[in-house]
């Protein structure tokens, strides 16, 4: 994977096709933070990831002595270690406004995800109604900035680039036409050096 460069103290163990997991992946690779990546299915978790993570669960990053098991955190922290480029805005209202977003994604759109991976098929096609109508309802923001809210790529962005690529699995499907400017957002996001190096193998098969 691009993201590995050589060595390191630090490891990420991250699920293939873990939206949460892929967030983080996203922001080691916009830091070209040299990590060792371990894959984890659900099928097999290293004997290890249990003494690090009370939850036994992915994401979890090792770096030294620090072990942190929420992505939030992670993206977080990585951003304060290697705060080359910033993923954060340096002023306190525009950092609190970009904490403000991702709380919201995660309360509002994750669960909408997880609810299509994993719920009966009656609440998951409601739940992806509800996605893509949502999707939609936020393409016009796009048009004044080329990130969301911002004119830099920022953890929000990370938050979201991988609900967005999921999107085909997910099956929802997006009325072009209408969205344009979100399809413009869309194109900046995979375009990206930094999002390219995250991908897994299983993440890479999920669009032609």
């Amino acid at each position: 994977m691009g993201v590995v460069t050589k060595r390191s103290s630090m490891i990420f163990y991250s699920g293939g096709d873990d939206h949460y997991s892929h967030r983080v992946r996203i922001v080691l690779a916009e830091k070209g933070v040299a990590v060792d990546i371990v894959e984890v299915s659900d099928e097999q978790h290293p004997e290890e990831l249990a003494d690090l993570n009370p939850y036994n669960s992915v994401p979890t990053l090792l770096d030294r002595d620090l072990v942190l098991y929420e992505s939030k955190v992670m993206m977080e922290y990585l951003d304060e270690r290697f705060p080359h480029p910033p993923l954060l805005p340096v002023y306190p209202v525009a950092r609190a406004k970009s904490r403000l977003w991702m709380h919201r994604i995660e309360r509002e759109w994750c669960p909408l995800v997880e609810q299509i991976q994993g719920g009966a098929k009656k609440d998951a096609e409601k739940a992806r109604k509800e996605l893509r109508e949502s999707l939609v309802g936020i393409s016009p923001i796009f048009e004044d900035m080329p990130y969301f809210m911002s004119e830099e790529f920022t953890l929000v962005d990370c938050c979201l680039a991988p609900i967005l690529w999921r999107l085909p699995v997910l099956g929802i499907e997006l009325p072009e036409k209408q969205v344009k400017p979100l399809m413009g957002y869309l194109e900046r996001l995979f375009d990206r050096d930094g999002f390219k190096a995250s991908l897994s193998e299983s993440e890479r098969e999920m669009r032609p």
